[in-house]
């Protein structure tokens, strides 16, 4: 009985050396779309017929609580195995140590074309020789709007106006005014992105409008750039837009532009799928041009491994799985590659079934020609810091430039 007892178990332990992994992976994520979902559930189900006995659970946590809730899980001993992570906060994660060095493991892998990848995409996930990080999204953000709302207040569309070099502020300003004006209450010109724009969303969007015109938050020698003439400028336009045209959402309403309650939103590829099921005509467009000429600005997500993951050479492999060019490829239809052969292939611009190849043309404009989102090692502080003295410009008799003033007071020390 022993011996029939032991060769059972050495039949058990030989199947699950042959088959792989056997665990359970916990996958955190911020999107909640079904389509997203079905997608990344299918990259699961393709990694279990490597490894019969693995599995992977995605553990969906809101946009705004993700780095707050990861930052306790792994404060808590219980760290997520795989994740996602935004560009603005990767300085801080890699500078905590708590994410893994992939590229011993990418870079020496021959059927993982690792010089696939676009160099100038990686290096914010890298640190000298280190790199924490594969980004399966390098989007850039451009402005959706509602064709049947520009054509109801006989306006030209951004499209239009793009297409002519006149897709400026000032143009945006007065299309939304007019589709304030010329629509029932409730509706607005102009949706921040996500609805998140005084909260989670606070520097994408003011930053694009920013960089429009010649300012920044800060800049790369760590100095606030909030408080300069043309950063009062740009800030003044967006507070007028608010409480003077009231053609932006205000703070405490949601008038969501994918149920066509706005004319316009910013945000990304990955939002399409949102319109899957639009009873509107909808287009895109570039953002807008200002002052300082045009801008386009890109927001990074990369796939990391947590380093006390207990389940970090699966991980590792799954992550692999999920970034190899046929996945990466599938992903493009609503997260723009950093693979170059995915990238420059004609495939991409018909990868998504909801826009156009011309509209995707768009989408790879503005990732040849865009910049990053800023990030900081401080970032978390400086969010914090910086979110409740904005507060005080989101009021009708706000003082633009003092608010900026105070905003870079108190964010200095943190830059610096």
């Amino acid at each position: 009985m022993r011996t029939k007892l032991l060769s059972l178990l050495i039949a058990l332990l030989l199947s699950m050396a042959s088959s792989g992994f056997a665990q359970d992976l916990r996958f955190t994520i911020w999107s909640g779309n079904q389509s997203h979902l079905d997608m990344l559930t299918g990259f699961a189900d393709s990694f279990k017929d490597a490894y019969p006995n693995s599995s992977v659970r995605l553990d969906t946590i809101p946009f705004g609580d993700y780095v707050q809730k990861v930052t306790i899980q792994l404060a808590g001993g219980n760290p997520p195995d795989i994740g996602w992570l935004a560009e603005a906060s990767a300085p801080t994660f890699i500078e905590a140590g708590v994410l893994t060095d992939l590229a011993p493991y990418l870079t020496t892998d021959d059927t993982y074309n690792f010089a696939d990848f676009s160099d100038p995409a990686l290096g914010l996930w890298r640190d000298g020789e280190a790199l924490y990080g594969i980004p399966f999204s390098t989007s850039p953000f451009f402005v959706y709007f509602n064709a049947e709302m520009f054509d109801a207040a006989g306006l030209d569309n951004p499209a239009e106006l793009a297409a002519r070099g006149e897709w400026t502020w000032d143009a945006f300003r007065t299309a939304a005014k007019a589709i304030a004006d010329s629509t029932p209450a409730g509706t607005y010109g102009y949706e921040q992105s996500d609805g998140e724009g005084y909260g989670a969303r606070l520097w994408v969007s003011i930053v694009p409008m920013l960089r429009a015109y010649g300012a920044d938050a800060w800049n790369a020698e760590g100095e606030c750039q909030l408080a300069t003439p043309e950063a009062v400028r740009a800030m003044t336009q967006y507070h007028d837009m608010i409480f003077d045209d009231e053609s932006i959402v205000p703070p405490g309403e949601r008038a969501n532009f994918f149920s066509g309650q706005s004319g316009m939103t910013i945000t990304q590829l990955s939002r399409a799928a949102n319109l899957a099921d639009a009873d509107f005509e909808w287009s895109v467009a570039p953002l807008p041009s200002g002052p300082a000429g045009d801008v386009a600005l890109i927001g990074q997500a990369a796939l990391v491994v947590f380093n006390n993951s207990p389940n970090r050479d699966e991980a590792i492999e799954f992550l692999k799985h999920m970034t190899m060019q046929d996945n990466v490829a599938t992903m493009a239809q609503f997260f723009p590659p950093a693979r170059v052969s995915v990238l420059d292939s004609d495939g991409f611009l018909s990868s998504n079934a909801i826009l156009t190849a011309e509209q995707m043309a768009v989408v790879a404009d503005g990732i040849a020609t865009g910049s990053v989102v800023p990030s900081h090692p401080n970032f978390p502080q400086i969010d914090a810091t910086a979110r409740p003295i904005f507060d005080a410009m989101w009021r009708a008799d706000a003082n633009v430039e003092q608010v900026l003033n105070d905003v870079c007071s108190a964010i200095q020390p943190l830059l610096n």
